[in-house]
């Protein structure tokens, strides 16, 4: 796709004003005269386009990708555990382009001053309808983790993202933060507003007394004449992540063999293409692909990896392939397949940036995102403070945001020792932006946002470490059951992410020294899962503490000294 020359002339407006006259300015020129990023002629008969996690992101973002992404054992080099130079290297992404800002955290702030935000259903309507102007009747998949993660969506209840959804022209989903809402709430969105419209699929979602399936397993619908099964695969964790006591009632897990029993079920009524759209994220579903067989292709989210590539995993029945689409509305993944004879024969995949100054906003959905917002602008653009520094989330240990947030808490709070949940969403501002209340609210925005002060032994900080680390870094992907490490602030500590469980942590100290297995310290922490918690809202203490300061300085990051992982390509150099 060309810009036309007022687009053009936006994309270029941001690099000068930053005085980006080198290769990052040279970089968007380049995007805009031949990189020609969507213009991608259908290559098939059965075409699917999928995003995924994009945490109620209406508007446009900046989003930094990681730095350290870590894969260990089998895992290790191997997608997705790539950042930057590695990644670029790996994937074939030449540097200094429109796809090596999207796809990496290489000179972030530059690349973001020139190509300008990414993402905003607005952008993202207009690259669906272009990709459905060639494959009129292609399926868009969400992946789920749509309802949560703005303040209109937690304002609205996650009405907004169901409505915007809609009219996006999503045709199946499968979930996960989308049970925080509570299970009364998902069944009253499945049942009124997605009845004849949207499929909410899960098969590995059952009721706890009898095992009796709450939702749709699957789907299949005709595409171009030929058979497609999708199937739904929700995040398995949920009641481990999340709440237990907003979904009571429902048993969840990972369900190989009921996942073979309906591949074997949807290929005995005909179904000549079968996906998964997933939520159990990339390690998981790259094991998955090779125990089930009969996959096709697995769509994947959760782990928020933007992969440019499918991985091509065989099984004892063919080969699957397993992508994952990035997250906050940034990426739309499109693959089309050649069906013949009741077969695959070839495939094409491509996974687009979205970007706000290379596509233009779609009308209708412009309009729906202003109508929704208008209520709550003055309260979203409120000023807090200026930050002198990057503020972003996104890693497997703290970003600056993450920091931010240890800082207020210990500063407000009155604690030693902070801990931020190791959430994956949340967008970046760049240096010198005003944080507004809504930058807040992108990085706390969920159902149960109580923060809480606890004396905690030095042995007791040691256990909470080492589970958690052994969520994100178990060998066995089926035991990876949260997000990234929880964010640390006060605290020091070595981390082995490669060492045996129980014995990752080690060197805890607190202002230079040993932590005393014995002794109490004061702990403050936010989003707890326990029934019955209460305290003051996250967001609350973070606009105490950003009023309070007016302009923040650069924060220091407090990461792990990290063991064992010298030369991992999912670490910065």
């Amino acid at each position: 796709m060309q810009l036309n020359r007022r687009e053009f002339l936006n994309v270029m407006a941001a690099g000068s004003a930053c005085g980006m006259f080198g290769s990052w300015a040279s970089a968007a020129r380049a995007a805009v005269k031949g990189e020609k990023l969507y213009d991608l002629p259908k290559a098939g008969n059965v075409s699917f386009l999928h995003f995924t996690d994009c945490h109620a992101q209406l508007i446009p973002i900046y989003f930094r990708e990681p730095s350290v992404n870590i894969g260990l054992g089998i895992m290790n080099g191997r997608p997705p555990h790539f950042v930057g130079e590695e990644f670029l290297k790996f994937h074939k992404v030449p540097a200094n382009t429109a796809l090596s800002h999207a796809y990496t955290y290489l000179d972030f702030e530059k690349a973001a001053k020139a190509y300008g935000k990414v993402g905003g259903f607005a952008h993202l309507a207009t690259l669906v309808k272009k990709m459905r102007a060639d494959r009129p009747n292609a399926f868009l998949l969400d992946g789920g983790d749509t309802w949560q993660g703005s303040a209109t969506s937690l304002w609205t209840n996650g009405q907004d993202m169901v409505d915007a959804c809609k009219l996006l022209g999503v045709n199946m989903m499968s979930p996960h933060w989308e049970f925080t809402l509570g299970a009364k709430r998902v069944e009253e969105i499945v049942q009124k507003d997605f009845a004849g419209k949207i499929e909410f699929l899960a098969q590995n979602v059952k009721t706890t007394d009898f095992g009796d399936q709450v939702f749709k397993p699957y789907v299949i619908r005709e595409q171009n004449g030929i058979p497609v099964a999708v199937i739904g695969q929700a995040f398995p964790y949920t009641p481990i992540a999340n709440p237990r006591y907003m979904v009571p009632d429902w048993t969840f897990g990972i369900q190989d063999d009921n996942m073979q029993k309906m591949v074997d079920e949807v290929r005995s009524k005909g179904a000549k293409v079968v996906v998964v759209i997933s939520h159990n994220g990339m390690d998981v579903d790259l094991k998955m692909a090779s125990r089930v067989r009969g996959i096709d292709a697995i769509f994947g989210g959760h782990t928020h990896d933007g992969v440019p590539q499918p991985v091509v995993v065989s099984n004892p029945g063919g080969k699957t392939l397993v992508t994952n689409a990035g997250s906050n509305s940034k990426f739309l993944g499109v693959m089309d397949f050649d069906v013949r004879d009741g077969k695959i024969a070839s495939y094409k995949y491509s996974l687009l940036p979205v970007f706000a100054n290379m596509l233009p906003a779609d009308k209708e959905m412009q309009a729906f995102i202003n109508k929704i917002r208008a209520p709550y602008q003055a309260k979203l653009q409120e000023p807090l403070a200026v930050t002198e520094g990057l503020l972003y989330r996104r890693g497997n240990f703290n970003g600056t945001f993450d920091q931010l947030i240890c800082d207020a808490l210990m500063e407000v709070k009155g604690a030693e020792i902070a801990f931020s949940p190791g959430f994956r969403w949340g967008t970046s501002v760049l240096s010198g932006q005003t944080i507004t209340r809504e930058h807040v609210m992108d990085q706390t925005a969920i159902t149960y946002p109580y923060t809480t002060v606890t004396d905690m032994t030095g042995e007791f900080i040691k256990t909470v470490l080492e589970d958690v680390c052994d969520n994100l870094f178990n060998p066995d992907p089926y035991y990876q059951q949260g997000g990234d490490m929880v964010r640390v602030g006060g605290l020091t500590y070595a981390c082995e992410p490669g060492g045996k469980q129980g014995n990752r942590i080690s060197d805890m100290r607190l202002k230079g020294q040993p932590i005393d297995p014995k002794k109490t310290y004061k702990v403050a922490g936010w989003a707890p899962v326990a029934e019955g918690a209460k305290g003051e809202p996250i967001w609350d203490v973070v606009e105490t503490w950003l009023k309070s300061k007016k302009r923040i300085t650069p924060r220091a990051l407090n990461l792990p000294r990290l063991i064992g992982v010298q030369n991992n390509p999912g670490m910065a150099s």
